[in-house]
């Protein structure tokens, strides 16, 4: 690929603009599966998922007042992944893994994470260093793993759904949820690599914001700067450095 080339598709990837518009395009995208599980009597518990994607992606531009204020795209865009696969792939199969069964649920539940990571790392003053932001990204997506089940038992237990409790024996259930935590677990790895090797160092999230609302972001680096290098000189009166030697100290009597 040519340089003028690859800077042309960093202008596109940067754009605050084009991103601001993509990600509200993909938020229109969840709203309306939401809406269609509702109306349709669909899959609820994969409608109640969209609404709550789409929560989490617009909690920015509504705490700035700022539509511009949005993720990434490309975050929102793999949270909308497994709600996409469903939608246009359904019953299509990889490895004996259903697009429309365990495989959306791994990446739905590490896109939740995702998100979370992402919007504290853009919109906040916390920062994380690179070994705590994969662990966090993997912590989270075992927390959402571990809600999403309980969400499933729920319906089960209220909706008449079976996504857990049907006709297979109660130890292959158990046995098939740990499975399914291990695979949340690697996903949350491969998404916390993700999180740190793309959107932390090569994505530039935020240029991608108004002005105002990156300053708010930097904040945090600089008081991170600011505390670095401020002990005390070795010639202060605190360290004792640059002190006359008293006779007591064996230096001589002044004169």
């Amino acid at each position: 690929m040519s340089q003028s080339a690859q800077t042309g598709l960093r202008r596109f990837v940067r754009s605050r603009r084009l991103n601001a518009a993509l990600a509200w395009l993909f938020v229109g995208f969840l709203v309306a599966v939401a809406i269609g599980s509702v109306v349709t009597g669909g899959d609820l518990v994969w409608g109640g998922f969209a609404a709550v994607v789409a929560a989490l992606v617009v909690v920015p531009a509504i705490s700035f007042r700022e539509p511009s204020a949005m993720l990434p795209w490309e975050v929102v865009a793999l949270a909308s992944l497994p709600l996409v696969a469903r939608v246009l792939i359904r019953g299509q199969t990889i490895g004996g893994f259903a697009f429309t069964g365990r495989l959306s649920t791994y990446l739905a539940v590490a896109a939740v994470a995702l998100i979370v990571a992402v919007e504290l790392d853009v919109f906040t003053p916390v920062r994380m260093n690179r070994s705590f932001a994969v662990f966090f990204v993997v912590i989270a997506t075992m927390a959402a793993a571990g809600i999403w089940a309980v969400v499933q038992w729920l319906s089960d237990l209220y909706l008449g759904t079976q996504l857990l409790l049907n006709s297979r024996p109660k130890h292959i259930i158990e046995e098939t949820l740990m499975w399914d935590f291990v695979a949340a677990t690697v996903s949350g790895l491969f998404a916390g690599l993700l999180f740190e090797y793309y959107f932390r160092r090569r994505s530039r999230s935020k240029e991608r914001l108004p002005t105002d609302l990156a300053v708010v972001g930097d904040a945090g680096d600089a008081s991170d700067a600011g505390d670095v290098g401020h002990s005390p000189d070795r010639g202060s009166p605190e360290r004792g450095g640059s002190d006359r030697e008293s006779p007591e100290r064996g230096g001589g009597e002044t004169r």
